[in-house]
Formats: structure tokens, sequence, C-alpha cells
């Protein structure tokens, strides 16, 4: 058992705490590898990211997802500033999926979760969710955003790409969503079926940034209250309890999937971040060690579980594809969840990246960067990959590594303001 606060402490005991240039290696090696998903599996007409790149029961050569191009993004980027990619590579990449964005469906300015990625007609997630998606816009926007903010020099392209990206993100109705109250914001809207799916996006999950964001449009934004009155309010919101001796803040039991440390935070940097209701550093530091402790204590006896294999979030199993956390633990682990934990966890994140590469490289490693998932209890391995698991890796080993995403999205100006009306605190804040 451990405490936040004595694992802390006895993190220099831990094997590959020393950022070594093997480590580095390790780094480049998983980064490069990653990046050929939002590259060369893009899509070869919209430049957007597959949804996933094995078979599906739609067609998954051109199913695009809005939310994991938004992470694809954030990918390029890193590339551009690694050097994977050169700089006029990426701009070019961006730009041609601003371009297709541009005519793509909407809803009130608001993307549906796949695209189609030669016609940019919807193809519907589900019966009722045929229309715009909230969360999934966010997670585009923050990557647009980020490279509104990286590609600042005067030329006609970039000028002309922030430009662009301006007029998506002014575009999207933020306000529509809150139905006219000061209440939740609403995930889904439809054309056919309105708000009969009636989601309210209501904390403790992955879906911050949509707040940060709808309060921050210069078109569109929603009051402070939609915030502290639909996201906060909901009983799931707050914790406080202790789990292995940890105490987590904020969230379901045992904190849930580990995504909900990772999405809006490929963004948003947490370092720092602070609201009346949680430091967002602890709360994902927190989040992170208890599904790593829960992983090492194995309470299930699930063969192959340890200090150096663990990970527990959303992905593909046997089954077909389910939300796993210390609660919901069937024996499968996702390497995104893990390795995507990096800043939080970083001694903890380079084992287990060591273990899936080194020891488990021959079953879980391919041209396009780590298989999803896999189970060491049943010997079972994931076909293939996801977007929205791919891009968490590449973009927050880049946050782990030089805090790239993290300060490009955190300088944009409508941020700042918005994230300092909803009460937060943070060192980005320009003085």
């Amino acid at each position: 058992m451990h405490s936040t606060e004595s694992h802390a402490g006895n993190q220099q005991d831990l094997p590959g705490q020393a950022h070594s240039n093997a480590d580095d290696l390790l780094l480049d090696q998983v980064q490069r590898g990653t990046l050929a998903y939002f590259q060369e599996f893009a899509h070869p007409v919209s430049g957007m990211a597959r949804e996933r790149s094995n078979k599906a029961h739609y067609d998954y050569l051109e199913t695009v997802t809005t939310g994991g191009t938004g992470f694809g993004v954030m990918a390029l980027l890193a590339a551009s500033e690694r050097g994977f990619l050169s700089r006029t590579e990426v701009h070019a990449h961006i730009a041609r999926i601003v371009t297709f964005l541009g005519k793509a469906e909407r809803y009130h300015g608001v993307f549906p979760h796949f695209l189609h990625g030669t016609s940019g007609k919807t193809i519907p997630f589900s019966d009722l969710d045929d229309g715009g998606d909230l969360v999934e816009t966010a997670f585009l926007m923050m990557g647009l955003l980020c490279a509104r903010e990286y590609f600042t020099e005067a030329s006609a392209q970039e000028t002309g790409l922030r430009a662009a990206i301006d007029q998506l993100w002014r575009g999207v109705e933020w306000d529509w969503h809150a139905r006219g109250a000061q209440g939740p914001l609403y995930w889904h809207w439809s054309p056919r079926h309105e708000w009969k799916m009636n989601h309210a996006i209501t904390g403790w999950n992955e879906a911050l940034v949509v707040y940060v964001l709808a309060c921050a449009s210069p078109t569109h934004a929603v009051p402070v209250e939609c915030y502290h009155q639909g996201w906060t309010a909901s009983p799931a919101f707050p914790n406080g309890k202790r789990y292995y001796d940890i105490e987590l803040p904020l969230g379901p039991p045992f904190g849930g999937p580990l995504f909900f440390s990772h999405y809006s935070f490929l963004g948003l940097d947490p370092r720092g971040l602070k609201d009346r209701y949680a430091d967002y550093f602890a709360q994902n530091r927190a989040h992170t060690l208890i599904n790593w402790t829960h992983c090492v204590n194995n309470p299930n006896a699930f063969e192959g579980y340890s200090a150096d294999c663990w990970g527990l979030s959303a992905c593909d199993c046997e089954q077909g594809y389910d939300a796993f956390s210390p609660d919901n633990d069937h024996g499968t682990i996702a390497l995104t969840a893990a390795i995507s934990s990096m800043p939080y966890a970083p001694a903890e994140s380079m084992r287990a990246l060591r273990h899936f590469l080194l020891r488990r490289g021959a079953e879980l490693w391919t041209p396009l960067g780590f298989r999803d998932s896999f189970s060491p209890v049943t010997g079972w391995v994931a076909e293939g990959q996801l977007a929205i698991d791919q891009g968490p890796i590449l973009v927050m080993i880049e946050n782990h590594r030089s805090g790239l995403l993290w300060s490009l999205f955190m300088q944009a100006p409508e941020v700042q303001e918005s994230l300092k009306k909803l009460g937060f605190f943070s060192p980005h804040f320009s003085s």
C-alpha cells in the first residue's frame, strides 16, 4: 500500500527513474512509430485520422474521427518540433484537414463524432447519435487552437491557416448546447432526433476542456454558471476518499478509466492548475497511482499484472470494447493507459513502456505503433489501433519531455481568459 506522498518520496528507488539517453531513444522510437498512424495511415483525401486500423462493423477505411483528428493534429505538431517531419509537411497536412473540415457537415457549427473521409458526410455513431457531438468537437478545437498558436509566421500560408482555423473555431455554437439554461451543456444534438439522447456533460470525466472552450468562445460563449451549476454540480464530481491509501479529490470510485486524466489534459496543463474544487495535477497523479497500485496489488490475481505491466482504460477487448478501471477490471491492459500517464508517474510509465516494447514488442509493436490492448491472462492481443488511444501516447510523451502542447494551448488568449473567468489559477497566465 502506498500513499501519494510516500510513493512520491520513494520514486528515486524505482528502476528507470533516471532519465537516460537510452530512455530518450525509446521515447523517440515510440513517438516516431505512433506518428505513422496519423501520417501514413491518415485518410488520403481529408488527411483526418481514421477511427481505427482494423476491420469493424462500419467501413473503417472511410470512417474518420473528429476528436481523434484533434489529437492527431497535436501529434503532428510534436513531430514537427522533434524534427520527425518538416514544418512545411506538417503545415500542409493540417491545412488539408482544415480545408476539408470547412466543407464537412456540421450542426450549429458542431461536428459529428464520425465523418466520411472522402465526402465529409456524417457517419452516425449510433441510431440517435447522428448529429453534432460537442465533446468530440472540443477535442478537435483543442488541437486546432494548438496549430493556430504554432504556425505564427507572417507568410501567406501560415496566415491563411490561422484564419481558416479561426473560422471553424468561431463557428461552433457552444451556447446552442446549453439549451437556453445555465446548467450543464449537452453532448449531442441531431436534426432528426434533436435532444433525445439527453446526455448532460457533467463531471468528473474526460470533458473538462469542453467547458473551458465553451466559455472561451469569442462568438458563442456560455456563462460561467454552466461550469459551476452543470459540470461541477454532479454528485459524481467530488470524491475525497482514499483508495489503496491514496486520496482522490474528484471522480468516481478508484478514479475510473485513465483516459479521464488524458484527453482534456493533452492541451490543458495540469501543472499548477487549480480552482476551488481541486489541484488538477494532484488529481491526475492520484488517479494514475491508484490505477498502478491496483495492478501491482492485483486483487483479481490476473496472470501477468505487475509494476511493469499495468494500465486500465477504455480500449478494445476480447468481447468488443469496454472502459476498464480498478472496479471494472477483466484482465485487459490498455497500452495507452500507462504510457499516456507519463507526465504524472514517469517512472511507472517508463517501466511499462520498456516492458511493452522490449519484452512484448514482438506481439505488441507494429508499423503503426503499439497495438491497442492485450490480455496477459488469455494471450489475446488487439488486432489494430484506435486514434483516440494512439494520439495521447505521442502527445503525452511530448508533454512529459518538453511541455510543447501544454504551452501552445495554454498561451491561447481565449483559453487564458476563460480559465480566469471560471476561477482557475495557472502559472501560464500572462501578467
